[in-house]
């Protein structure tokens, strides 16, 4: 069979599925009413721990079943993060220097800087001598390259943590809220700005949403991502009023442009110091503002509680959470209801999610193995139903993930991911097989992204330096022969000049990767052969049932499980497990890897 022909009829498959899943019980869809005591079993503890966390191994989810509904959800609601001693504080490198901030916005912004003080980035404009400017030059991408190192150890560090986490609900939402409150390491330029929003959300992800608004408004990170720098008196910059209301809490349609333009004027002022919220007084409009029908001389926060105020804005939400944790279908009539829960209380998230993890509605058959996993939902749950500690470093997360659709701190748009369908294409499908080959068959060829050469003119240039060639030959423009930049550099020797860009760029790869940290690059250690053993399993059929049951929250169908029964046979020589022990990891692997490619994988 092509290879185009096998993944349409795995799109059409996932497609079929997706829709069959949706068929279900009206007498408990939409019902937000706690499921009884007696309708508690093992697979509805598995669905919840997929929701509420990103699955687990069966023992983990057998001690959720035996706690019963009520007592399940509460503990992983009402979480003790003290539980988590064992996770590591994030182990910074070191690369932030003295004199980096307030980091222009620009090379030439820099560059300018440096002519008109002598001095950018804490390094000093050379008195005399050729290429003035280049120490500064190095810095400036010095900096921008080892902040994009150390975001990539950021998430690394993330993925750990998901997978370790014994609170798995506080790592989900932290996951929730970087798609909700989305800001990009491109724009921020400063992982410890993007560290500090994901403590934030580590930290008040299931408490008062409105604490959180205000805190996330006032983070260094959000503000320097929609501009709050040119937000001053008399000239109000909209960007963030407008996401703020957009996105953040309201929705579409339900405030004026004009309410848009009046609480810009409210947040002008608000800005950062390096990691510190400040408020410039100077630059804040104190005059009187009409705001969503109210009147007042009104700052940022006032906006934030009148926004709370608004029925509309519990709905979003709630909607929003929903959507995450339940389904993507969503009856208007329940979320009104659910509006009404959140308000009620107070905003609260963690009230908010203990009524959907309860109720009816959560664990209905519309609700059960119909979510799509993100990659980062795929590779963390995956990883977990492992068995494993941690994230290995080969695969690489960010680059299996990145592939993917995914990869943390660099969300598409300020709107975050689209999900849903979105994540399955022909090409995705085909990768998210190529992940799970890649954890259980590693690559010995592996060569981390994060130590590659970024680009060819980088690479050409460090070559020519290599070869003996001066800064200005070097760092000619590819499409010019060897030859000829040769020639050029023996009648010129080195032009003067104040700085060489490209020199620059290359520098500063090399500043970055000399001070970074290294991710660790261990692979996953698995032993299915011991694990089969443990499970005292004796024939090819009971193997694959287990595997089923381990690794999947919708089964595939009687065909698919027939085709691995005969895969693993074939690969054995034998249905005899007991026979097969000495020899049987590889099959075993190859057998797990064409489970872990099935659409059915997909959901959860």
């Amino acid at each position: 069979m092509q290879r185009g022909q096998l993944l349409a009829l795995l799109l059409i498959a996932f497609s079929a599925l997706c829709q069959a899943q949706s068929i279900g019980l009206a007498n408990w869809e939409n019902d937000l009413s706690p499921i009884p005591e007696a309708s508690w079993n093992y697979d509805t503890a598995a669905h919840l721990l997929e929701r509420a966390g990103f699955g687990g191994t069966p023992e983990q989810i057998q001690t959720l079943a035996e706690l019963g509904p009520v007592q399940a959800v509460r503990q992983l609601v009402h979480f003790d993060s003290s539980q988590n001693t064992h996770l590591k504080p994030f182990d910074h490198s070191g690369i932030h220097d003295p004199g980096l901030e307030p980091f222009p916005p620009s090379r030439p912004a820099t560059t300018n800087l440096a002519k008109e003080t002598g001095e950018a980035l804490g390094i000093k404009v050379k008195p005399t001598g050729n290429r003035r400017l280049q120490p500064v030059v190095n810095k400036f991408f010095y900096w921008l390259r080892a902040s994009v190192l150390e975001t990539n150890r950021v998430a690394y560090w993330w993925a750990n943590r998901m997978v370790a986490t014994k609170t798995p609900l506080q790592e989900k939402m932290a996951l929730f809220w970087h798609g909700h409150y989305a800001v990009n390491e491109s724009k921020v330029r400063d992982y410890r700005k993007l560290l500090g929003e994901l403590e934030l959300f580590h930290e008040m992800g299931t408490g008062s949403f409105r604490d959180l608004m205000v805190a996330v408004a006032q983070d260094p990170a959000m503000l320097s991502f929609l501009d709050a720098g040119v937000n001053v008196k008399g000239a109000p910059n909209e960007n963030f009023a407008r996401e703020i209301m957009e996105l953040f809490t309201m929705g579409v349609g339900n405030y004026s442009e004009e309410d848009i333009r009046e609480a810009a004027r409210a947040f002008t002022g608000w800005n950062y110091v390096d990691l510190e919220f400040v408020i410039n007084a100077d630059q804040h409009d104190d005059s009187e503002k009409t705001f969503l029908g109210q009147t007042g001389n009104f700052d940022g926060v006032d906006i934030i509680d009148i926004i709370m105020e608004q029925p509309v804005t519990a709905e979003y939400i709630a909607g929003k959470l929903y959507r995450f944790f339940v389904r993507d279908d969503l009856d208007p009539r329940l979320q009104t209801e659910l509006g009404n829960v959140f308000r009620g209380a107070d905003y609260e998230v963690a009230a908010l999610l203990e009524t959907l993890f309860l109720s009816k509605d959560f664990y209905s058959q519309p609700s059960v193995g119909t979510h799509i996993k993100s990659p980062v939902e795929l590779a963390v749950s995956t990883y977990r139903k492992l068995g494993l500690e941690n994230a290995p470093g080969v695969p690489d997360f960010n680059q299996a993930t990145g592939a993917l659709g995914q990869t943390l701190f660099r969300p598409p748009t300020v709107a975050g991911w689209a999900g849903g369908r979105s994540w399955i294409t022909p090409g995705l499908l085909l990768e998210r097989g190529n992940f799970a080959r890649d954890v259980l068959f590693p690559d010995i060829n592996f060569v981390p992204a994060d130590r590659r050469n970024p680009s060819r003119e980088i690479q050409s240039v460090a070559r020519r330096i290599r070869d003996g060639l001066d800064i200005t030959s070097a760092t000619q423009p590819s499409n010019i022969g060897e030859g000829q930049i040769m020639a050029e550099s023996n009648m010129l020797a080195d032009r003067d000049e104040d700085f060489n860009t490209r020199y620059g760029s290359f520098r500063g790869w090399q500043m970055a990767i000399e001070r970074v940290k290294p991710i660790p690059r261990h692979t996953a250690r698995l032993n299915f052969s011991q694990l089969v053993v443990e499970q005292e399993l004796q024939t090819t059929d009971e193997v694959v049932d287990y595997f089923i049951a381990r690794f999947m929250r919708v089964a595939p169908g009687t065909d698919a499980r027939h085709m691995l029964v005969s895969f693993l046979n074939d690969q054995l020589g034998t249905t005899n497990i007991v026979e097969a022990q000495t020899y049987m990891e590889d099959a075993l692997r190859m057998t797990v890897h064409l489970l872990l490619s099935q659409p059915e994988y997909q959901l959860s």
